[in-house]
């Protein structure tokens, strides 16, 4: 019989990889790495130093291009999408300071969200892996896409702030050649610990 310990908050620590007291709605550029579960290969895969695209892939960039459309106070930048993880960088804008509505505000977007309001990074990420993973679900069921065990993608992310434009610029070309180092990414499955 397998004994199975139920969550004890004084026993057990998720640590946050997030800066303590960063506020994550505020103006700026984000770059983020979100894997897939155990790094599965379900994004297609890369062949001559480009990444072949497949319909899991497609879905993917869908719901990545419809975060504007979702949260209008953010801009994507440069991304790629690999087998097995996404790059990208995203920009909040706009944002009321500290990221806080103004009292009293209570209308809200075309969108749904509330004036004033900018959602933190790890909001938009989770509304991503939440969409994208909805819609891999209905496709496993409707058109046998490769199942997953227990979740698609990381239950965290990896997130940088951008602070300046020569490291915008490293990262941008980051981006755009990972598929051309597939091989010695550390998201390639040969290589993970």
């Amino acid at each position: 019989m397998i004994m199975v310990q139920k969550y004890d908050p004084e026993i057990h620590h998720r640590r946050s990889i997030r800066l303590p007291e960063y506020d994550y709605a505020q103006d700026g550029w984000y770059y983020m790495t979100i894997c897939s579960q155990n790094h599965r290969c379900l994004f297609g895969e890369i062949l001559q130093e480009k990444m072949i695209l497949n319909a899991a892939r497609a879905m993917i960039e869908k719901w990545w291009r419809k975060l504007p459309e979702k949260y209008p106070g953010i801009q994507l930048d440069e991304y790629v999408i690999m087998p097995n993880h996404l790059h990208g960088i995203i920009v909040i804008v706009g944002a009321a300071p500290c990221g806080r509505p103004n009292p009293g505000t209570h209308s809200v977007t075309e969108s749904g969200q509330p004036h004033g309001v900018v959602p933190t990074l790890g909001t938009i990420i989770g509304w991503f892996k939440t969409m994208s993973t909805n819609e891999y679900i209905r496709h496993v069921k409707q058109n046998g896409w490769p199942a997953f065990e227990k979740r698609l993608w990381l239950r965290n992310y990896y997130e940088h702030i951008i602070r300046k434009g020569e490291e915008l610029n490293s990262i941008r070309n980051y981006i755009v050649e990972n598929p051309m180092r597939w091989e010695e990414d550390n998201n390639h499955p040969n290589n993970i610990i």
